[in-house]
């Protein structure tokens, strides 16, 4: 297929989808050289896309209170790009770019509002016979993009910001945090689409680590999250830092730190777009599992439920505890395997 000369890669859900697509960027530019390459995402996830020499432009979607306005949006992409790669489809976007005459729209076939992609993919995601990742990058299939992708070839191209660099040094400065010492990030939270890690076990890894380890324990989360957060400061080792940081201020931080934990959330996908030893916490229900959701990197330990279940569900999960099963212990060990590594 002969390449565009602006393609519009479409994706306006949360944080980690964002990261697990920016793959996409360089592999176009690597296959089509020339060719201009933008984003279409939310404004808080626009900074995930700044900074990165494949894509030529970040373009947040415009909302007022939530809602998307659709003529405005059309207008303002209207006969500035060849072709639309839609990611994650809803019926606005799909109308939004069918408004706009964007000449190839590219999205799933599988909507009720399919018809107005007039390039359609049959691949049913919630499956999970592949990573998220890879489905995007199965995606530029439609454009004669038939590329193989795996952890050890992926490139995010993810960088942080000098202004959000020079906003986590103040804040290091002003939290005493010692640079001197290995800097491990704990996010307790998420965004609820998958299953956590109890929150007493996180609080026991936290203790474990704080008694046992000489490093600094950064306790991040958003404006919402500083009560859970505050409770897993049990020494001075540990701090909270919740709701100091936005996006672009938490590339930065994820930037400076040797090792990240978490549930499955955002600043996972972050971190292993930055190259940094992660752990995860993923339950085994097919749709949420580190399968289809986990860190794309080399340098993660994923830690899942012991118990042996087939066909598994979230409110079989739930009510079987099935998360408490982890051996928190184990946890600690893989802590200081990355730690030492």
């Amino acid at each position: 297929m002969r390449a565009q000369k602006n393609i519009l890669i479409v994706r306006t859900d949360r944080i980690g989808d964002v990261v697990l697509t920016l793959p996409a960027a360089n592999i176009i530019k690597k296959h089509f050289p020339g060719t201009a390459v933008s984003f279409l995402v939310r404004e808080y996830t626009k900074s995930l896309t700044e900074n990165n020499p494949f894509i030529d432009e970040a373009i947040a979607l415009n909302e007022v209170n939530g809602k998307i306005k659709l003529f405005e949006n059309a207008r303002r992409i209207k006969k500035r790009f060849d072709t639309a790669i839609v990611v994650y489809p809803t019926f606005k976007i799909a109308l939004i770019l069918f408004l706009a005459g964007i000449k190839t729209r590219i999205g799933s076939g599988y909507r009720w509002y399919s018809f107005l992609f007039n390039k359609k993919i049959f691949e049913h995601r919630k499956t999970s016979d592949h990573h998220e990742l890879e489905y995007n990058i199965r995606l530029l299939k439609a454009i004669g993009i038939d590329e193989k992708i795996s952890p050890s070839n992926v490139q995010f191209n993810l960088h942080s910001s000098e202004k959000g660099r020079q906003l986590v040094e103040q804040t290091f400065s002003s939290r005493s945090v010692n640079l001197l010492k290995k800097l491990v990030i704990i996010h307790p939270g998420s965004g609820g689409s998958s299953i956590d890690l109890p929150f007493d076990q996180m609080k026991r890894l936290v203790h474990i680590m704080a008694n046992e380890l000489d490093v600094e324990i950064l306790i991040t989360g958003n404006d919402k999250e500083k009560e859970l957060c505050e409770s897993l400061v049990v020494n001075e080792k540990t701090k909270n830092l919740s709701g100091l940081f936005k996006l672009p201020e938490l590339i930065a931080l994820i930037e400076k730190s040797d090792l990240l934990i978490a549930n499955s959330t955002g600043p996972i996908h972050i971190a292993a777009a930055l190259g940094k030893f992660v752990i995860g916490f993923y339950p085994k229900i097919i749709s949420c599992s580190d399968k289809r959701w986990g860190p794309y990197t080399n340098n993660k330990k994923i830690f899942s439920p012991t118990i042996e279940c087939n066909n598994c569900t979230r409110k079989t999960c739930e009510e079987l505890d099935c998360m408490r099963s982890i051996n928190v212990d184990e946890v600690f060990k893989t802590v200081i395997l990355f730690l030492n590594n």
